[in-house]
């Protein structure tokens, strides 16, 4: 596998350096607006948990704890994998160390999705979704239902923005570091992908104790 063999920057770039800057400078630019997004999703959940705070207190405990706690580590433990993906881009001639840290990223995704769909089954099997099959139960109300809708629209969107970092990831495999364009020289693209996949995973940092760990002290 040949490594590194891009070392003059796009027509439009003077150097490496400019190009990579001007990469980083778009996916922060895209994640100011992911973050106005998520921020007041989590900042509307907070009014009415603040409204009504027995029944989400209530609705919470139903949430499948296990699941979201295997998940918080499954998502921590992916960063600090892409994160070693990218020091052995940076530092590594050959691709071999990078390439296995980027497969168990890749692996840590699909576990968090396969967690989450089995999450998504138990939720089934309790009636808790919204509209389709939904039954209140003792101490929630009928606000238990907000904290559902809210639990279902929230995680849902995470999953397909995980997706999205999944298919990144697997895309990187397969295209630019297969062809030797990643490596010490220029590795811009594989720390964009890092800065979105730890933009998800810091997501995930604030839906979890707003999901699992309401009324469960």
């Amino acid at each position: 596998m040949p490594v590194d063999v891009r070392r003059v920057p796009e027509v439009q770039y003077a150097t490496l350096e400019q190009q990579g800057d001007t990469a980083q400078l778009g996916i922060w630019a895209f994640l100011v607006n992911e973050t106005i997004f998520f921020g007041a999703l989590i900042f509307t959940y907070y009014l009415y948990r603040m409204t009504y705070p027995r029944e989400f207190a209530a609705a919470a405990k139903d949430a499948v704890l296990w699941c979201g706690s295997l998940n918080f580590f499954i998502l921590l433990t992916s960063s600090l994998t892409i994160v070693l993906a990218i020091n052995a881009a940076a530092q590594d001639e050959r691709p071999n160390r990078m390439v296995r840290w980027l497969l168990v990223t890749l692996i840590l995704g699909v576990a968090f999705l396969g967690v989450k769909g089995y999450e998504y089954y138990l939720d089934f099997q309790d009636k808790v979704v919204p509209i389709v099959d939904f039954e209140v139960k003792p101490g929630e109300g009928s606000a238990g239902e907000l904290f559902w809708i809210f639990y279902w629209v929230a995680t849902g969107l995470h999953a397909i923005h995980l997706t999205v970092g999944i298919g990144l990831v697997l895309y990187m495999l397969l295209w630019p570091i297969r062809r030797g364009e990643i490596g010490p020289a220029y590795y811009a693209p594989l720390e964009v992908v890092g800065i979105y996949w730890s933009f998800v995973d810091t997501v995930w940092i604030f839906l979890f104790p707003a999901i699992y760990l309401v009324g469960r002290s």
